[in-house]
């Protein structure tokens, strides 16, 4: 998952602003876990719309599939490294 300042960064390259407001929102550490959860979604960009405009309900979205793409990201280097080593055990390379 992209820290806050990437998502900053990535949202000025694909607006021209860094939406701050959301990516902190997202991000702060005391509800971090609660504030990723995709069930909330709907309900969630409604009020980034309402608040900021569909632009920012768009970061808001954008930045959770930032964050499922580099988790997912991890998983697959992650196993991609063990099919290596276990390829590797037993004589074989890629």
């Amino acid at each position: 998952m992209p820290k806050t300042e990437k998502h900053f960064e990535i949202s000025i390259q694909r607006t021209g602003k860094p939406y701050t407001e959301v990516h902190e929102w997202i991000d702060d550490p005391a509800h971090k876990d609660e504030r990723h959860d995709i069930t909330k979604v709907l309900e969630v960009a409604r009020m980034f719309e309402e608040k900021y405009g569909p632009e920012a309900a768009r970061e808001y979205v954008q930045h959770l599939a930032d964050d499922i793409n580099g988790k997912l990201g991890h998983l697959v280097e992650d196993v991609q490294a063990i099919v290596d080593k276990t390829l590797s055990y037993f004589g074989t390379k890629k």
